[in-house]
């Protein structure tokens, strides 16, 4: 009996061992990524309209989830040089579509590339067809993400824009945490949000083929490029997107459960 007894005790405690092993990513993810530095939090204020208009609590939470994304993802230069304006920026852009989400952390990306200009969709810097700013790998290159450091530093030089790459790249990634890149964030939006979004995409890409909306047309390319598109707009000019087009930013409101325009003049 005490054999059979000691048998069972062992194998009680291999089963916890090799639970362990497997625990969820973002729990094995999670260190004390320490208070923001000084300089970051400058690029922050300098650079970043979404930060700035954050209350005091807020920004503390911003900088906290900045500071345990950048601790947490590789962030590497292919023939440029990764400087701190670049990692705040990347950190800024991964952080803005989740800030609704407080537990949120993009189990599907390991690391950043930056590449110093466009590419071509067989990652060539050099030659002809290079017009790709960004991109969520696949493949080989899955769990990366790749974007330009150009296009990066411009989207947030200008302030009137209603284009982001890296966050267009960002909103892809949390599109895909239900297993596929279709537009339908089925992961974060309640089902009961998911029929009338598909509704609404569906007719929004009507009226961009037929030159009736100021939603940048590459938006009507598929679902997908058209929910990364959107987002960029309802980050980057919420005002203006709530003035034109009301039911599609209540919608993203809900999706990404934020409320964007009440931070902005």
């Amino acid at each position: 009996m005490e054999i059979v007894v000691g048998i069972l005790l062992s194998l009680a405690l291999l089963v916890l061992f090799v639970g362990s092993l497997f625990k969820s990513k973002p729990v094995a993810r999670i260190p004390h990524a320490g208070e923001m530095p000084d300089q970051y939090r400058d690029i922050l204020r300098q650079q970043c309209v979404f930060y700035q208009q954050l209350n005091e609590e807020q920004k503390r939470e911003f900088e906290k989830r900045v500071q345990h994304f950048l601790a947490t993802t590789l962030i590497t230069g292919v023939n440029t040089t990764v400087e701190e304006l670049d990692k705040v920026l990347v950190g800024a852009s991964a952080v803005i579509p989740i800030f609704g989400f407080p537990e949120w952390e993009y189990a599907n990306l390991n690391e950043v590339l930056l590449y110093p200009d466009s590419f071509s969709h067989e990652f060539e810097q050099t030659g002809e067809g290079r017009n790709v700013l960004g991109m969520v790998g696949t493949g080989a290159l899955n769990n990366v993400m790749i974007l330009s450091q150009h296009e990066l530093r411009q989207a947030f030089i200008n302030k009137t824009g209603k284009t982001n790459t890296a966050i267009h790249e960002f909103v892809h990634l949390v599109d895909k945490t239900d297993g596929s890149v279709d537009g339908l964030p089925e992961f974060v939006a309640g089902k009961e949000y998911i029929m009338p979004w598909l509704q609404l995409m569906r007719a929004e890409m009507k009226k961009i083929l037929a030159g009736r909306s100021d939603i940048n047309p590459y938006g009507a390319t598929n679902e997908a490029e058209f929910f990364a598109v959107v987002s960029e707009y309802f980050f980057e000019r919420p005002g203006l997107l709530k003035q034109k087009n009301p039911a599609l930013y209540n919608l993203l409101s809900e999706i990404f459960n934020q409320q964007p325009v009440e931070k902005r003049k």
